[in-house]
């Protein structure tokens, strides 16, 4: 089986046998690749070029790219919006929902719509508190939680209804996921919940940032123990440090990760710190590889999206296979720019 098969502007895939969806990325996954993703910052703008510019640096080097709801309660363009214009040039956007700004009848509206124009890859996400961003006066929602979002994302796709139980007369084509954290207490609590949204209609998992793979062995551990292994992939999230200081400040501020002593100490000893950031990534990357039941990585590089390609390059896990993007047959990928 091809892991990437050219899409035809206009003419989606076809569903393949178990799949749900045209998308490459599942077809990636299905086929036992090693599948890389990142994200996208959504702009601060209305130009449609600001997000093709922010795209291209991961041309050739990830299956999808996730456009971000406005993460850590901080305005930016929708992810719809981006994943509308990724769908336009035939890049293979995941969309991000996030509960804390939408209830449920615009939940719905939005996966709809994303489907229609494209979108394959959806995101389930019950968001930061509106406290933690620019606009803490704004209301927040949250009708929804991530497992709830799930299982009515579910019932749109497989039962073709809303879930008021009116009927919809062309069900969204989705892939869904959501994430989890394997790093962050209480860690025998964790697999748990992998289990009540694989229940809801999870299918795929990013994790947040892992910077301790002994944490992420024993939670892909216990997913196994708990008969999980063969119902949902898995990606661990990692990204490149830019320093000691920033590195111990993700550590004090950002609820949930952790980041072991090590290799801030490691970081701190280093001549350039924003390269030893990077090979630290690599080696998770080449790890976590390696780790039974983990089916990719989840790069997220915020603010250092042009080392994704970099990183993914020197781990070797794609085997000399160059995901597409579009021009890939016209531009040898050496040659194409990343502006």
């Amino acid at each position: 089986m091809r892991f990437d098969d050219e899409p035809v502007p206009g003419y989606p895939l076809p569903i393949l046998p178990g799949h749900v969806s045209p998308g490459r990325f599942e077809r990636v996954l299905r086929a036992g690749g090693f599948a890389v993703t990142s994200e996208l910052a959504p702009p601060d703008s209305a130009d449609p070029e600001d997000v093709y510019k922010r795209a291209r640096v991961f041309d050739g080097y990830v299956d999808a790219i996730n456009a971000t709801d406005g993460s850590g309660a901080n305005c930016h363009m929708s992810s719809l919006g981006v994943c509308a214009l990724l769908t336009r040039v035939g890049y293979a956007p995941i969309m991000q929902i996030s509960c804390r700004d939408k209830n449920r009848i615009a939940i719905q509206g939005d996966i709809l719509g994303g489907a229609a124009m494209g979108v394959c890859n959806m995101l389930c996400l019950t968001g930061d508190g509106v406290q933690a961003g620019d606009h803490p006066q704004a209301k927040p929602v949250f009708d929804l939680d991530c497992v709830s979002l799930l299982g009515i994302a579910r019932t749109l796709r497989d039962e073709h209804r809303f879930q008021s139980g009116r009927k919809i007369t062309f069900a969204p084509r989705v892939f869904l996921g959501a994430a989890e954290n394997p790093c962050s207490p209480p860690l025998d609590w964790r697999p748990q919940r992998l289990a009540k949204k694989i229940d809801a209609g999870a299918q795929f998992i990013q994790t947040q940032y892992v910077y301790d793979m002994q944490r992420l062995r024993l939670f892909m551990t216990r997913v196994d123990d708990l008969g999980l292994a063969g119902k949902i992939f898995i990606l661990a999230g990692v990204g490149p440090l830019r320093s000691a200081k920033a590195a111990t400040w993700m550590r004090d501020n950002v609820p949930g990760l952790f980041i072991p002593d090590i290799l801030i100490q490691r970081l701190q000893g280093a001549q350039d710190q924003a390269r030893e950031g990077r090979n630290i990534c690599v080696e998770l990357i080449q790890q976590a590889r390696e780790i039974k039941g983990v089916s990719g990585v989840h790069v997220m590089a915020y603010r250092q999206e042009e080392s994704v390609a970099e990183v993914i390059q020197r781990s070797g896990v794609l085997d000399g296979r160059v995901p597409w993007y579009p021009g890939r047959d016209q531009t040898p990928l050496e040659n194409r720019t990343a502006s």
